[in-house]
């Protein structure tokens, strides 16, 4: 099952080459159900895994100039103070177990697996419908910013990402876009900023409440990293909108099952 994992995690790293984005969000089901990890330690994983290959994105499209380094920097600081401060003292102190003294015993990696399908739900639908929007590709960054509207979003985006270990680019560019009316590409590229910022920092607030294989953890993060080349260099000969509908719907898919197996087929308390 291992060897199986760390293909898989190729195949994520490649969906990130092709789409950009979307595939980061199967790493915490492959780890759980592939790797065998618990679904907690999965999201302080993920957030590693995310954050050094969202890293190697920013980079590159810093380089091909898409990356917003102010606006990164001002609406980062809000998601990534809360998601270190969610990781580090919120999540602690989060039972085990939901209503332990009832007849309805709820774990807390079941409901982290169900809130995450949801979120993989919603991620599916903003694929699926990716290019029916049209936002531009070159224009003016928007003057008259609310600024409390970007604060209020950046908490979220921040209390969503710690608490779930995710809230990868479906959350943050139609922020970027509708609210400061920047361009797609640069949208693009400044998120995966924004998000690897995001969830390296988050990750050293798990630091000291679980223990890490690091050396797990780096190896599969440089499959993921080998696999976003992988796709880059096929990106160009293939339709990227119709692979990122395609790959929605599986994601879809994925969704609804995770929420059928913990219902369904998992113990009350894992």
């Amino acid at each position: 099952m291992e060897v199986a994992g760390y293909l898989l995690a190729a195949l994520v790293g490649i969906s990130l080459g092709l789409i950009g984005g979307g595939g980061s969000i199967l790493t915490v089901p492959i780890l759980v159900y592939v790797m065998g990890l618990n679904p907690v330690l999965a999201t302080a994983y993920y957030l590693f895994i995310v954050g050094s290959t969202s890293l190697v994105g920013a980079v590159d499209n810093y380089r091909k100039g898409f990356v917003n380094i102010k606006t990164a920097l001002f609406f980062g600081a809000f998601s990534i103070s809360t998601v270190f401060l969610t990781r580090k003292f919120i999540m602690p102190v989060i039972p085990e177990v939901f209503f332990p003294a009832s007849r309805f015993h709820i774990s807390h990696a079941m409901t982290t697996m169900i809130l995450f399908a949801l979120l993989m739900l919603m991620a599916s639908l903003a694929m699926i419908n990716n290019g029916k929007e049209n936002a531009p590709e070159h224009s003016a960054l928007k003057k008259d910013i609310n600024i409390l509207k970007l604060v209020c979003y950046g908490i979220l985006i921040g209390l969503v990402t710690g608490l779930l270990g995710a809230g990868g680019g479906f959350l943050l560019i139609p922020v970027l876009v509708l609210i400061l009316k920047m361009p797609m590409k640069q949208a693009v590229g400044t998120s995966l900023l924004i998000i690897a910022l995001n969830s390296l920092i988050g990750f050293t607030g798990d630091l000291g409440h679980f223990l890490i294989n690091w050396k797990f953890l780096v190896s599969i993060s440089l499959v993921a990293i080998a696999g976003i080349f992988i796709g880059g260099s096929f990106s160009k000969k293939i339709n990227p909108n119709k692979l990122k509908k395609a790959f929605g719907w599986f994601v879809l898919v994925m969704g609804m099952y995770i929420i059928l197996h913990e219902l369904f087929f998992t113990p009350a308390v894992q």
